[in-house]
């Protein structure tokens, strides 16, 4: 392991090494030999971990700023509640201290055949199968799914980070971009083993998230155990209000997905429609309509049902 000492170093490296900043994921798969870099750079000392807020009142986050850092910033408390929310409701006291948020975006899935080095994997080994589908499939995804993976993303911050239209801040040698999150995750199709649109050689320097003031937000995990587990369901929703009427409505799904599960057609159905469970139900059947349950795991959709109504009942209370 290397330690780079400046961004530029760090970019530099990049074409032959994997990052490492809290190293709370890359760490654990290294030990399993599930992933086996050639060269790591650690770049958790980079000047990349500052929460400022940006010219048109929205904010912005350094990739390296700690999940703890963020979900307890006064500005995400008041704003983006549901980023806070649902970073608390994820790992450990611990776990939060370390991992960052661009480490974060880029947490692998917790499928038993990818952290599994001696099972087949598409994701890991692409062409070798995907033996969840006929085997132990209850914590995997329903929606986004193909005939090649169906491994679920097991981030919260992520789901939240997808409800309030955040867009990710990239850097590499020759380029820098920003990519919206609902164009920055792929789904598997033929190629599960390619999880994000980044290039090789990039780096996420940050995440810049929109002006939320007069929206309220709120995320719901529904999960084995209430402590240090990943969802089964879980609902990540921002609304703007106009009495009882909804002027705006933003939701992703966690848990269910192959990728954190924007549903702008369920949004679409909530805007102009006034509070009220029975439209809080008719957007949830929306939301699930597409999804394709395998052997051990059709009860996730009646329950990503109830997770997505109760989390709109309790963000409009």
């Amino acid at each position: 392991m290397t330690r780079a000492a400046s961004l530029d170093d760090a970019l530099r490296a990049a074409a032959s090494s994997q990052y490492c900043a809290g190293g709370t994921t890359l760490i654990d798969l290294m030990r399993q030999d599930v992933m086996r870099p050639e060269r790591v750079v650690a770049i958790n000392r980079l000047p990349l971990t500052s929460i400022d807020t940006t010219a048109d009142g929205g904010l912005r986050i350094g990739a390296l700023a700690t999940n703890s850092d963020v979900a307890h910033h006064e500005r995400v408390r008041a704003d983006y509640r549901v980023l806070s929310e649902a970073i608390l409701s994820g790992a450990t006291t611990q776990i939060r201290n370390m991992a960052t948020t661009g480490g974060n975006l880029l947490q692998r899935t917790r499928c038993i055949y990818f952290r599994d080095p001696h099972s087949a994997c598409n994701k890991r080994e692409p062409g070798s199968g995907c033996p969840a589908i006929a085997g132990y499939n209850r914590n995997l995804a329903v929606l986004g799914t193909s005939e090649h993976c169906i491994a679920s993303n097991p981030s919260d911050q992520n789901v939240a980070l997808m409800a309030l239209g955040a867009a990710i801040d990239v850097r590499s040698v020759a380029v820098t971009r920003t990519i919206p999150i609902d164009q920055f995750y792929r789904l598997p199709g033929e190629t599960p083993e390619i999880e994000t649109v980044l290039e090789p050689g990039e780096l996420i320097v940050g995440v810049t998230l929109p002006p939320m003031r007069g929206w309220r937000s709120h995320y719901l995990k529904l999960r084995d155990r209430q402590s240090y587990e990943f969802a089964l369901a879980s609902a990540a929703v921002a609304v703007r209000l106009d009495g009882s009427t909804l002027a705006d409505v933003r939701i992703a799904l966690g848990g269910v997905g192959t990728i954190p599960w924007r549903t702008p057609a369920a949004e679409a159905a909530l805007r102009g429609a006034t509070v009220s469970r029975d439209a809080f139900r008719a957007a949830a059947e929306i939301a699930l309509r597409d999804a394709r349950p395998q052997s051990e795991n059709g009860f996730k959709i009646e329950l990503a049902k109830r997770c997505l109504t109760q989390a709109l009942i309790e963000v409009t209370a």
